[in-house]
């Protein structure tokens, strides 16, 4: 049962009245000569005994008054004998004060970061909306406009179907972009891991993009005195990963510009490091680079065919090795991504 603070101040009098008066009450049947020992001892008694009431009710009624906030703040059913073991020889009041700051800090951190992932959140559904809303919109009006008559039209009937099926190509990247993520993600992706030589890997990768770098006159060179270098990885997953960021040297590259790709020993590990020349990346841009749709440059990403989705499926793919990737980049500099791969078990 509670009991008000004027409740138990009453109990509390009431009780030191009746013991004091106990003792007073003897005093009359005690000699003069003895008088001054006796109330030197009522005082000491009437002191110790006021003392391990007062203390002994106020705690329990702290205890009890703390023990249901603890409940909510350490999610415990803790008996009011644990939380007071806990806290003897200590200040409760400071002791709880300390705590539920504590406690505050980490449900504010938590409100926190809840907050950044509703806000990532509606980014995300935002701009998924957006990228698939541009070629459903665009294949929809080349399509009606075939249907409208355009279809007799010998001058943009063709044209205008090539179009429908860029747009149609471009959602099915999308989709398709997604759902390797979700995968990532999940775990539903499995890694078939193999030996294989990264060198020769990067130099078909170089070789499939070797007409769009020409284009911009950006050469493509690999940095290495070796000719293999074996790793151990998903070779499908790794070649994604490494075509994704050769590209993208190639579509943010300088006209006349270059793209290297080194490689460093790093123990049981290979670093891999594809480094350009071109326009690089502000500085504040660099921790977003890897979010889902995220672009520096929207128009330019759009114009190239890309879908925004390509650094953040790097990311993962490598996080599911168990790899992570770095960027360092510099406005008008260029740009620098490295990660590492495991050194096949046969490697030197």
């Amino acid at each position: 049962m509670t009991r008000s603070s004027k409740n138990i101040s009453l109990i509390l009098a009431i009780i030191v009245a009746l013991f004091t008066g106990v003792f007073s009450t003897f005093s009359f049947f005690i000699k003069n000569e003895n008088l001054w020992k006796y109330l030197s001892i009522e005082i000491l008694s009437v002191f110790i005994v006021t003392y391990l009431i007062i203390f002994y009710t106020l705690r329990k009624v702290l205890i009890n008054k703390i023990t249901p906030i603890y409940k909510i703040i350490q999610k415990t059913s803790s008996p009011d004998l644990s939380l007071t073991d806990s806290y003897e020889d200590k200040d409760i009041i400071d002791e709880t004060e300390k705590d539920v700051e504590n406690w505050a800090k980490l449900k504010t951190r938590e409100i926190d970061k809840l907050k950044k992932l509703e806000k990532y959140r509606r980014e995300f559904l935002g701009n998924v909306s957006h990228e698939l809303k541009t070629p459903i919109f665009n294949a929809q009006g080349y399509i009606s406009t075939l249907l409208d008559g355009g279809i007799e039209d010998k001058n943009i009937n063709y044209k205008y179907l090539e179009k429908a099926d860029q747009s149609i190509n471009r959602l099915i990247t999308i989709v398709q972009d997604l759902e390797s993520i979700s995968k990532l993600e999940s775990g539903e992706l499995e890694l078939i891991r193999e030996d294989f030589n990264i060198i020769q890997l990067v130099k078909e990768i170089i070789d499939v993009h070797e007409m769009r770098a020409n284009q911009m006159k950006i050469s493509l060179n690999i940095v290495s005195s070796d000719k293999t270098i074996l790793v151990n990885a998903d070779k499908q997953r790794i070649t994604d990963v490494v075509n994704n960021l050769i590209v993208n040297s190639i579509l943010y590259g300088k006209h006349q510009g270059s793209t290297s790709i080194s490689f460093y020993d790093m123990d049981n590990k290979i670093l891999i490091e594809i480094s350009d020349n071109g326009v690089g990346i502000e500085e504040k841009y660099l921790p977003r680079l890897f979010e889902r749709f995220f672009r520096v440059d929207k128009s330019r990403s759009r114009d190239q065919g890309g879908t925004g989705l390509g650094l953040a499926i790097v990311k993962h793919i490598l996080e599911v090795h168990g790899e992570s990737i770095h960027v360092r980049s510099t406005l008008g500099e260029g740009s620098a991504f490295s990660f590492t791969l495991k050194k096949a078990s046969n490697s030197k």
